[in-house]
């Protein structure tokens, strides 16, 4: 069936079918691994693997997103999730950080879950824009993650 407007539906775009290969190439990963503790370094090592790879703008925000979050949710794991690098709960991803280059958008996004305990009357913000990390975002970012897993 057509879009009412005549247009017909083309399916996924070229970056969400890379998404979605990512995100089976990290499952498979992830099968692999052998030990709890080798898992949890390799899947810091494949995230900071992947931010490496960003553009400049990207990565320096993708680096201090990272540092943010280890330094104030240690209990969150970093991994993959859809090529993204995103901090996980019990395996279950709490936030995760996506470039501006993935879809081609103007800006970053720091997204966050339903894992996360952001709750705040009947409507709350759980994706941010990102631009640039300065310290006083940075300041929110740690709010928002302590808050995320309290």
């Amino acid at each position: 069936m057509g879009k009412s407007d005549g247009s017909a539906h083309e399916g996924f775009t070229a970056e969400e079918r890379a998404a979605m290969k990512e995100h089976a190439k990290e499952l498979k990963s992830a099968a692999r691994r052998s030990s709890h503790a080798d898992k949890a370094a390799e899947a810091e090592r494949e995230v900071l693997a992947k931010i490496a790879e960003m553009q400049d703008s990207d990565r320096i925000m993708a680096e201090r997103v990272h540092a943010v979050v280890k330094a104030n949710a240690p209990l969150l794991a970093p991994k993959l999730w859809y090529g993204m690098p995103a901090y996980a709960l019990d395996g279950k991803v709490v936030c995760f950080f996506q470039s501006a280059e993935k879809f081609k958008a103007r800006y970053a996004t720091l997204g966050f879950s339903d894992q996360a305990k952001l709750d705040e009357g009947t409507m709350w913000a759980t994706a941010f824009a990102l631009t640039e990390v300065t310290a006083e975002v940075e300041a929110r970012i740690t709010a928002l993650v302590k808050q995320a897993v309290s």
